[in-house]
């Protein structure tokens, strides 16, 4: 754990400093460059709205091929990411969507998940000053369907469905912004959660840290939500949340991680590439070994790379074209 939270430090020092660089190289930007703003658009934008919707398909058949290999095998992936940010004098409204879903087909192992989330992420901030808000932060993060474990190629253990687990968090805290939503660090010594567990076979089983024959539990404690995004190229953006929470009512030295990656390359109008890498960490979170039995809490890591269709929207405003230029003879 003290490796982990090391690797954690470290990391969030780099995006610090090059969050700084990019800061410094945007000002010299502005200040070099002279803005002409269009007459006819006189109306201030108070929301402004878009996201990314990614689609991987990939297909695979053999036969009589002597290195091995399953006769068939078929994988889907689609990640919607959709934001929507609000913005009026001191108050603001940041809101932000994220669905993944992934299926992988292969002729020995049958069907199975291999991605599964729902994370929505609602924050309201009114502005202090110097780049601070006083914010209220709701998430709701949970999967659309089943999950198992496979001790083997006959058996499935069922270890996850809809609201089980599903984490809500209500928080009261402060935000700093210093530049508008390329970088945010919330900070909240009041936050409440609930860890819901919304089915019978896994309650039962205490799973998630909830008490045997319960559905849900409540915690009281600290939090924390990171998030950083970026444009490195015209073609390449990288959109990170890092999530620490410290339960004051059990256990409070065993903070919950929770990490989320997404680097997209565009490599055509239709055609991007994908990366996403996903840490968690929780004490009340078992590991299953091979055999279907449970062992203590690990480290979880998802990588998931993916080349497909990408299609990109947002709401950027178009102007009127101009006017054509009009000859005045000389008199």
């Amino acid at each position: 754990m003290r490796k982990l939270s090391t690797v954690l430090l470290l990391t969030l020092v780099s995006i610090s400093f090059a969050h700084a660089q990019i800061s410094i190289q945007q000002m010299r930007d502005e200040s070099d460059r002279s803005v002409k703003k269009d007459p006819s658009d006189t109306l201030p934008r108070k929301w402004k709205t878009g996201g990314l919707y990614n689609l991987n398909f990939t297909q695979a058949a053999l036969s009589n091929w002597s290195a091995g290999g399953d006769k068939s095998a078929i994988s889907l992936s689609t990640l919607l990411s959709m934001y929507a940010f609000y913005q009026e004098g001191k108050n603001s409204w940041d809101n932000t969507l994220d669905m993944v879903y992934g299926l992988v087909s292969t002729t020995s192992l049958g069907t199975r998940k291999s991605d599964d989330r729902i994370d929505l992420l609602s924050k309201y901030g009114y502005d202090l000053g110097k780049k601070l808000f006083f914010s209220g932060l709701f998430n709701f993060r949970s999967q659309f369907t089943k999950g198992y474990s496979y001790p083997d190629a006959n058996t499935k253990v069922l270890t996850s469905n809809f609201a089980a687990p599903a984490y809500v968090i209500f928080s009261l805290g402060m935000d700093y912004k210093p530049d508008n939503h390329h970088f945010s660090l919330f900070v909240s010594p009041a936050t409440a959660r609930w860890v819901i567990v919304n089915n019978d076979s896994l309650a039962k089983t205490s799973a998630y840290g909830v008490d045997s024959g319960k559905h849900s539990r409540f915690e009281f404690g600290a939090f924390s939500s990171i998030t950083y995004n970026t444009v490195i190229s015209k073609s390449t953006t990288y959109k990170s949340r890092l999530d620490l929470f410290s339960n004051y009512l059990r256990r409070p030295q065993d903070v919950s991680i929770y990490w989320t990656n997404i680097l997209a390359v565009k490599v055509t109008r239709l055609i991007s590439m994908s990366l996403s890498l996903d840490m968690i960490y929780d004490n009340d979170i078992k590991s299953v070994h091979e055999n279907g039995t449970q062992g203590g809490p690990a480290l979880q890591l998802k990588e998931v790379m993916g080349i497909g269709l990408a299609y990109k929207f947002d709401n950027k405003k178009k102007l009127p074209p101009k006017p054509p230029a009009t000859y005045n003879p000389p008199e």
